[in-house]
């Protein structure tokens, strides 16, 4: 069965709720989307292009990305800028991307990684969150990366930036393996106690996340984001979440499996995981 066939299974209206029909039918609960009401076009059109703005200088805040779009010749303030790069999950106070806000209630863990590289497949796994943009509508998108290999264990896409999505793709992910340090920001997400429970489940794995303004201490996954865009998103124009999965879930094959990697001395992050992996 397909995915779209699985998404026509499912009724709002049974008396089974949706969380249990999509799992009787193996589909992820982020998958089943409602579109959000009353999107402006014009506003989801400026953030299209301030995710492309930003994709390229991920310091940037929402002073520079506003001079950026009056350089194309858009008439907009920083005002706007700031409130459309918040609904975006981008913060702009600090130089450095953070899609989901930090909570001060959140338990916070110190960055573990100054001076260390990445030395196998599982040493290092980085994750985080980006935009993605429909036609009329945008999605979040989390992935699990393993830094050694540039690798993507695993990733979800969610309408919305509730917890369950990203703890969905970190349990997968260890189904694959087990890292011995998970680096995250300090998004709310990342810090939350469910996401946190799913890590110390695993009493081995050592728990880092970025502090604020390091604006490339997650300098793999920002690639990753980069090439995921220029190579699969821009070309494209999402009609829903739907066709997002598909493609989106064709081009990270793709990605893990076929894309020469000049950093991987032109080997695959698959060939890399796997033959190097232990």
């Amino acid at each position: 069965m397909t995915l779209s066939e699985k998404i026509k299974f499912v009724d709002p209206n049974h008396e089974l709720p949706i969380k249990g029909q999509c799992a009787l039918l193996q589909l992820n609960r982020s998958t089943f989307y409602y579109p959000r009401k009353g999107v402006n076009p014009e506003d989801l059109f400026y953030m299209g292009e301030i995710d492309k703005i930003y994709t390229d200088y991920p310091f940037y805040g929402y002073p520079k990305v506003t001079r950026e779009l009056k350089k194309k010749g858009y008439l907009v303030n920083h005002k706007r800028v700031a409130r459309l790069m918040r609904i975006m999950g981008i913060q702009a106070i600090f130089p450095k991307k953070n899609i989901s806000m930090p909570n001060s209630f959140n338990e916070k863990y110190p960055y573990l990684l100054k001076g260390v590289k990445a030395k196998f497949p599982n040493h290092i796994w980085g994750v985080d969150i980006t935009f993605i943009k429909l036609k009329r509508d945008w999605l979040y998108l989390f992935a699990v990366l393993d830094w050694y290999s540039r690798y993507v264990l695993s990733w979800e896409l969610s309408s919305n930036l509730e917890t369950g999505f990203c703890c969905e793709a970190l349990t997968n992910a260890l189904k694959i393996g087990v890292p011995e340090i998970h680096n995250s920001d300090q998004g709310s997400q990342l810090t939350a106690k469910e996401y946190l429970g799913v890590l110390k489940a695993h009493p081995d794995i050592k728990i880092s996340m970025d502090g604020k303004g390091r604006a490339f201490d997650n300098i793999f996954t920002e690639r990753l984001w980069r090439t995921v865009k220029y190579e699969e998103v821009y070309l494209k124009d999402y009609g829903d979440h739907f066709e997002a999965k598909e493609q989106l879930s064709k081009y990270l094959n793709f990605y893990n499996s076929k894309r020469l990697h000049q950093s991987l001395s032109y080997q695959t992050p698959e060939m890399v995981y796997k033959l190097e992996g232990r």
